[in-house]
């Protein structure tokens, strides 16, 4: 490990030694001693068209030569006026009103502090949020603060302001009692906003696929259930659509597959492809009308040094026209999954089977204790590079999330691999 160096999520003491990448092309990484690994993860989920694709770096290099960056306080340009208006045709309904930031965190962090101050700019104070448990929004104090609670945010706690949690209703293939839960979860919700009428400030959701929680999904019919509450009582309803966004779910947006419309969306990693630290929040007009006013106090005061880079957002139009222009790539690829799925599904070990889009997981049946620091995650992650494949385990549930460019071949290849090294790690925690 570099002695200048501190990795993100590492226990710093006896972990493992980084491995050193030296390139990047489409699905493949190469490392220092000269092996080739797939990049089944899409590098923390942000790489969407594959690495190192000409149609970005030509972007990102013409625009750096037109203009790097620029205040974007009382200035605009091009590329950031490009950007939003291919973001809201995009969107559902009424999302026209875009605020840049730099990565999932902020857009979270952003979204939180709109929803507040529209309750404030209308004279009301609302004072909660309703959030999921395994929920996972980022490590800034807000996007903490609707997090589940984990060890990710223990030693915080006494900072963090306090949210309410309901079920998040997961499924997977085979379940038949997915609309129970659902309904349980959306009568739990009526219930709370029942009683305390005005106290919610808004409802914020990792939709149809929750990411660091353990890729658990939900199905669309719930994302419509719970527009309806939302609007019954009413709350503002946040996507954060950080992991979702940009075709992950086989739709450009989770909003856009499930057929709702939520007040707020997040939007980050993929929006550049996997090149540059981005994002962005997208609102309705109805929720931006309330800041529009000469009164200082309704003025939302927030941003960022990088907000709007132009090099960013050259990198996230070029990321867009490559998602429209191969679609298909996106959407096909959950048929893939599970027809590959069926050679890994008679193991026995392999449980709770789910795919939405491009991302599949499985949960392995242990002794241990399910969750981040199941024991099989590591072992997993310690052997993949032996078999090609770079996959990291959210501890008991393993899942792939390829980039979109992998071929069928590709594809078929990286579930054979794992399964081999599945068969190995079965044997070894027998």
């Amino acid at each position: 490990m570099h002695p200048n160096v501190w990795h993100p999520f590492t226990i710093l003491k006896d972990s493992l030694q980084p491995l050193k990448v030296m390139s990047g092309k489409g699905i493949w990484l190469e490392l220092e001693d000269g092996q080739r690994v797939v990049d089944c993860i899409s590098s923390w989920w942000v790489n969407l068209h594959g690495h190192s694709h000409p149609v970005i770096v030509e972007a990102i290099k013409k625009q750096a030569e037109t203009l790097e960056h620029v205040i974007f306080a009382n200035f605009t340009h091009e590329p950031a006026e490009q950007l939003a208006e291919k973001l809201t045709q995009k969107l559902p309904g009424s999302l026209n009103k875009v605020f840049y930031s730099d990565n999932g965190s902020t857009a979270v962090e952003v979204a939180l502090k709109i929803a507040w101050q529209y309750w404030e700019n209308r004279g009301q104070k609302r004072k909660k949020f309703i959030a999921f448990e395994g929920s996972y929004h980022g490590d800034t104090f807000g996007a903490m603060s609707v997090g589940s609670r984990s060890v990710f945010s223990h030693v915080f706690s006494n900072l963090l302001f306090d949210v309410e949690y309901v079920p998040y209703p997961e499924t997977w293939m085979g379940s038949k009692t997915a609309n129970d839960r659902e309904n349980y979860v959306i009568e739990l919700l009526e219930t709370k906003m029942l009683r305390n009428p005005g106290d919610y400030a808004g409802i914020i959701i990792e939709p149809l696929v929750q990411g660091a929680g353990g890729m658990r999904m939900c199905r669309p019919e719930f994302l419509q259930k719970l527009k309806k509450v939302s609007r019954k009582f009413p709350a503002l309803l946040i996507y954060d659509e950080v992991m979702t966004g940009f075709g992950r779910t086989g739709d450009l947006f989770a909003s856009t597959r499930s057929n709702t419309e939520p007040d707020i969306i997040c939007l980050s990693k993929g929006i550049t492809g996997g090149f540059l630290p981005f994002a962005a929040t997208v609102c309705s007009d109805r929720v931006y009308e309330t800041f529009y006013s000469e009164d200082p106090l309704k003025t939302f005061w927030h941003g960022h040094s990088y907000t709007a880079n132009p090099i960013g957002c050259a990198a996230a139009l070029a990321s867009m026209e490559l998602l429209i222009q191969n679609r298909e790539r996106f959407e096909t690829m959950q048929q893939k999954h599970e027809s590959l799925m069926l050679s890994l599904a008679t193991m026995d070990r392999i449980d709770k089977i789910r795919v939405t889009g491009t991302i599949a997981a499985f949960t392995i049946k242990n002794k241990s204790e399910s969750g981040y620091f199941n024991k099989i995650g590591n072992a997993v992650k310690k052997e993949c590079i032996k078999y090609g494949i770079l996959v990291r385990p959210l501890g008991d549930v393993v899942y792939l999330m390829p980039p979109y460019c992998i071929t069928d071949e590709e594809l078929k290849m990286v579930y054979e691999k794992l399964g081999k090294l599945l068969e190995t790690q079965f044997k070894e925690l027998a």
